[in-house]
């Protein structure tokens, strides 16, 4: 019988197959008083999940850096020797690993403010120096960040002429969503993190094998961008590549779509309306003029975009005064960078119109901008085959209309962004970004599902470390792909 771990081989079925095991510690699912509302009305970049897909992808839209599937490199010897080895490290760091999702998703910090979820990880890491763990809290400029790191030398093997170790990355996200918590699953990304990471690097020295294991702690991925500030300040130079899971009601895997967020402010004058509203210049008009405007473009626009906001409701307002200001956020998505600045340049001349029309001063500004997620086209197949021959578990290959700050990692160098399913009540209903999720996102069967989805990512990564043949083709691809993507901009 051939090893549970022949991962990206052709074999016979795995009997390890979506096992039902109880998770250790567990813990009452019940979702605080505090929580216990609607979805926020401005929860950052990411959309609720769904499977009503944008209808105009091509087929060529569906291909992530290679041009076309790539061709199957059997593993070695070696990782699947370092595979076996991580599934039974997972197993045993699964009740550390449940304590530290459920002690996040207590904490519940919004974007910036995950200061309790910082130190938690810090403290954790902080009790693994021995161990050969490096920890660097604050990290890359910002309170709320972090970075773990593991080097381990093979005794017998030779510094590479560059000095380079091969370096494989992973992610911990750390924030919530205000007023309802975890409902996009973080505190179940962050220990997918953390398993991923410490069974590689233990992996690594059972095996006596050189690399280097980096997992970053990121904040303010629901709006802030927190992976865009820390790539600008180099924390992903040296990865070989990029991984991490997320949580949705579905296995999908697909580009997601690049954003960016803008707040437009329109300065007018007061007047009273009654008396003198010849006086007045209205800021309100212009802020619904702009929705006007939008919503006659959409008619116009491509059927891969996708723009929407909000009027924010002045505390001085009042119906007898003409109101002197106002102010909308809006995020325009599209399904890559290079057509996003298409729809942003068509979607900021509405307000410029708008602000034009009732003589309204205006005042634009962009947020950071969340490319298009484009998946390793090589990490996307031998995820797939793994997680479907380990666990007969299908992943569809199909573009999501949501976004992340990991669209930008995956410009940067080869990077992949599964979305594992975990069982929710109603998945037409209690999706990311609801309650229910946040709910689904404590239980024992979620924390099950998330370590199937690890497995597969630590995997994939010791793989890179392990195997330089692999490592060279990933970047082939992903640079032919990036060629590819300069010349369309």
């Amino acid at each position: 019988m051939p090893s549970c771990f022949s991962a990206l081989l052709p074999r016979a079925k795995s009997t390890r197959r979506q096992e039902e095991k109880p998770a250790s510690p567990s813990r009452e699912e019940k979702l605080p008083s505090s929580l216990a509302r609607s979805a926020h009305s401005s929860c950052g970049q990411c959309t609720a999940w769904s499977s009503d897909l944008l209808p105009s992808y091509t087929a060529q839209d569906l291909k992530s850096s290679a041009s076309s599937p790539s061709t199957p490199l059997p593993m070695s010897s070696l990782s699947h020797s370092l595979a076996h080895h991580i599934h039974n490290e997972l197993q045993n760091l699964s009740p550390t690993l449940r304590d530290l999702s459920l002690k996040m998703w207590d904490l519940h910090e919004p974007a910036f403010t995950e200061h309790k979820t910082h130190d938690l990880f810090v403290d954790f890491f902080r009790g693994l120096d021995k161990e050969g763990w490096k920890i660097t809290p604050h990290a890359n400029g910002l309170e709320t960040a972090w970075r773990a790191e593991f080097v381990h030398h093979s005794k017998g093997s030779m510094k590479a002429k560059d000095g380079k170790i091969p370096t494989v990355g992973f992610q911990s996200e750390l924030d919530s969503l205000p007023g309802i918590g975890h409902a996009c699953g973080h505190n179940l990304i962050a220990i997918g993190g953390v398993g991923a990471a410490l069974s590689v690097a233990s992996a690594l020295v059972k095996y006596d094998v050189t690399g280097r294991v980096v997992l970053l702690g990121t904040p303010a991925e629901e709006g802030g961008g927190g992976k865009v500030i820390m790539l600008e300040d180099g924390a992903y130079d040296g990865m070989d590549a990029c991984l991490m899971i997320h949580p949705c009601p579905e296995e999908m895997i697909g580009p997601l779509l690049a954003v960016v967020p803008i707040t437009v402010s329109f300065t007018g004058a007061t007047a009273h309306a009654g008396g003198f509203p010849e006086q007045g210049i209205n800021a309100q008009d212009a802020a619904i003029l702009s929705y006007n405007n939008i919503s006659l473009l959409r008619q116009q626009l491509p059927t891969t975009a996708r723009v929407h906001g909000i009027l924010i409701a002045d505390p001085d307002w009042a119906p007898n005064v003409i109101p002197g200001k106002s102010k909308m956020v809006w995020n325009v998505r599209s399904t890559t960078r290079s057509e996003l600045d298409v729809v942003k340049a068509k979607v900021l001349k509405c307000f410029q119109a708008a602000a034009l029309a009732t003589g309204c001063k205006i005042d634009i500004e962009e947020g950071r901008a969340y490319d298009d997620v484009r998946n390793s086209q090589r990490l996307t197949d031998d995820y797939v085959q793994f997680m479907k021959e380990e666990f007969e578990i299908e992943y569809a290959r199909k573009p999501v209309a949501v976004s992340t700050d990991f669209g930008n990692i995956s410009y940067h160098l080869p990077s992949v962004h599964p979305m594992y399913k975990i069982p929710i009540d109603d998945p037409k209903t209690q999706g990311n970004h609801t309650v229910g999720f946040t709910s689904a996102s404590r239980t024992p069967a979620a924390h099950e599902a998330t370590l199937k989805a690890t497995e597969g990512i630590a995997v994939l990564g010791a793989r890179v470390l392990a195997e330089g043949e692999y490592r060279e083709l990933l970047w082939k691809e992903w640079k032919e792909w990036k060629k590819g993507t300069e010349e369309e901009e």
